[in-house]
This record gives structure tokens, C-alpha cells and sequence, in this order.
């Protein structure tokens, strides 16, 4: 499915840096995500000449894909995957129709698995989840530059 890019052109008038994609929650949707997160930040860099370092790209890959896995395992149907500038940070926002919250676990070196939340809030300068309407909606800030 191929992403709605909203406000890419206009950072004068500011107009957030921004891309939404819905995805379809199947098996390739985390593939998916870490390319539109890769690519969202390969055109801030080229489109609007803002720094991204090589550290950003891999952090917001990672926790895109960590977010979107989360939503797929624990929520039935679409994703709705949203990245966007906010100052000097990279948000990945991921939209679910679970309401209820994620919760990270007490660390566990014994445990297989399920450290994706652990690893996103460690990685990350501000997390949050908020219930919605319907569903809920879980953010995730990241530095562009180390």
C-alpha cells in the first residue's frame, strides 16, 4: 500500500514534515514499515536538508518495526503507521484498534522474547500511549542526530 504524504513541500510554511501509511496488518507489513520509515527520512534529509544520522535511521527503523509488530500480534485488523518531524525529533506514531495499553515488563534475561517495548523505551527520548475513540495510539520520539 503506498503511503499518503501530507505537508512534505511546505516546511516554510510550517506545514509539519510528515507521512501516513494504513497497513494491512498481514505478514509483510513490517517489512513494510521499516521502508517507509527508511525512506520517509532518506527525503527529509534530500527534500528538506535536515540532518539525520545514520544512528536516527536505524533507531526509527527499528522502532517502527517494533510498533508495528506490537499492533499486529495484539490488535485484529488495519495499522495505521504515521511518521513525522517535531523539531529536532523523528515521531513514529502507531495507530491500533486494541484500547488497551501497552505495558512494558519487568526485566527478565531468562525471558525469550517479548523485550520489543523494553527495547523501544529504551532507544527513544519520550514514549507515550493514549487510548482513542477507538483503539489506541502509541508514540514514539526519536533524536535525529546523535
Amino acid at each position: 500500500m503506498e503511503p499518503a504524504t501530507q505537508g512534505e513541500d511546505s516546511v516554510r510554511d510550517a506545514e509539519p514534515i510528515r507521512t501516513t501509511a494504513a497497513l494491512d496488518g498481514d505478514d509483510g507489513c513490517i517489512a513494510q514499515a521499516r521502508r517507509l520509515a527508511a525512506g520517509f527520512l532518506e527525503r527529509v534529509q534530500a527534500e528538506h536538508g535536515l540532518p539525520v544520522s545514520q544512528r536516527a535511521m536505524e533507531l526509527t527503523r527499528l522502532v517502527a518495526s517494533e510498533l508495528v509488530t506490537n499492533a499486529r500480534k495484539y490488535a485484529p485488523g488495519p495499522v495505521l503507521l504515521d511518521l513525522r518531524i517535531a523539531g529536532d525529533l523523528v515521531e513514529v506514531v502507531v495507530w491500533d484498534s486494541e484500547p488497551a495499553l501497552p505495558v512494558a515488563r519487568a526485566a527478565d534475561p531468562g525471558r525469550v522474547g517479548q523485550h520489543g517495548l523494553e527495547i523501544v523505551m529504551a532507544v527513544c527520548q519520550g514514549f507515550e500511549a493514549q487510548r482513542e475513540p477507538v483503539g489506541k495510539r502509541v508514540t514514539a520520539r526519536i533524536a535525529l542526530l546523535d
